[in-house]
């Protein structure tokens, strides 16, 4: 029975293995695989914990008149018996430990898949994310705050899983006529960038992004106050980098252009985006800086937060994205994909 059981967990495990890449390349619902990972853990750590009593109480349970066998064990019974009794008994215990082994290994490939589909759809209680499924100066999603923007303080975050990552790569730019580049949250390579009131004020944090392109899921927060200049880099819930003195006494500016995946510089003129542009700020996005992947749970507030509010934001497992921004909030905020980019769940 219990072999049986260990085939048919192995067998559904491949199975799940086959359904998980199938789902996941066409975009699949990651909640029905998730609880049937989770319930077939449940069953091996079950099976395992049960079996596991079944030993100790066959090595523990009294029988009258017989003896102890001092390798096994096992209470042996008197007489010409003894013997017969000890092989089956042996061999019914090593059958039984060989199953239990089995069945653990099982567990930990069950956990190792829950693990990898988790990682592959949304993180942090998300219930949808932004596509970008390419690099265009026409994919991009613009944000449009219901308060005005003029901060002398603010902490933006998000979650992305890009597909792609250049020399400078777009995640959060927030700018206008006059500066294009207020704020901008970027990856260049396998590091995270963050500048406030221009490019010359940068805090850089190398070694946050996977060389070749990041395959997870990464948590960035970029805080910044005023009143001293204090600019600070967040990857993963870890301060990674800080700068005193970036843009101090500076005020951001309302009326600029917030958008996701690029920033609108003016480089490149194109045919003016109907009811989206700022006036005289209508065109300009690259494509060489374009974002391509997956982006959720953005969010900004008119303070720095925490060292404890970013961490709990940047749990894989936990709940970040119920916690929105007061300025940008994830799920509340208008948020208008473009040119191809689409809200997914």
């Amino acid at each position: 029975m219990v072999m049986q059981l260990d085939a048919h967990l192995r067998e559904t495990l491949d199975r799940l293995k086959m359904g998980d890449q199938t789902s996941a390349a066409a975009g699949g619902k990651s909640n029905h695989l998730e609880a049937m990972l989770q319930q077939l853990l449940s069953i091996a750590q079950t099976q395992v914990s049960q079996l596991a009593n079944l030993e100790t109480s066959c090595s523990n349970s009294p029988r009258a008149g017989m003896g102890m066998n001092s390798n096994t064990g096992f209470e042996l019974p008197e007489g010409r018996q003894a013997w017969n009794w000890e092989q089956e008994v042996t061999s019914r215990e090593v059958a039984l430990q060989v199953a239990m082994a089995e069945l653990q290994q099982t567990t930990r490939e069950l956990e190792d898949l829950w693990r990898s589909s988790r990682q592959r759809y949304l993180p942090a209680g998300c219930e949808m994310a932004i596509l970008f499924p390419m690099r265009s100066r026409r994919i991009y999603t613009s944000v449009i705050p219901d308060v005005p923007l003029s901060l002398s303080s603010f902490t933006v975050c998000l979650w992305v899983k890009p597909t792609a990552i250049s020399n400078k790569t777009v995640l959060f730019s927030y700018g206008n006529r006059q500066n294009p580049y207020e704020i901008q949250l970027l990856l260049s390579q396998t590091s995270a960038l963050f500048t406030i009131g221009g490019e010359a004020h940068l805090v850089e944090a190398r070694g946050v992004v996977k060389p070749g392109g990041a395959s997870e899921w990464i948590h960035l927060c970029g805080a910044w106050s005023s009143e001293q200049g204090l600019a600070s880099l967040w990857a993963g819930g870890k301060k990674v980098a800080s700068t005193p003195g970036v843009a101090e006494g500076h005020v951001l500016p309302d009326g600029g252009s917030l958008q996701l995946g690029q920033e609108r510089n003016g480089c490149c003129p194109q045919s003016p985006v109907r009811g989206n542009g700022v006036p005289g700020f209508e065109g300009g996005f690259d494509p060489k800086l374009a974002f391509a992947g997956k982006m959720t749970g953005v969010n900004m507030w008119d303070k720095v937060l925490s060292e404890e509010e970013i961490s709990q934001l940047a749990l894989q497992e936990g709940k970040g994205c119920a916690q929105r921004g007061n300025m940008v909030a994830w799920g509340v905020t208008e948020m208008v994909p473009h040119g191809g980019a689409q809200f997914i769940n």
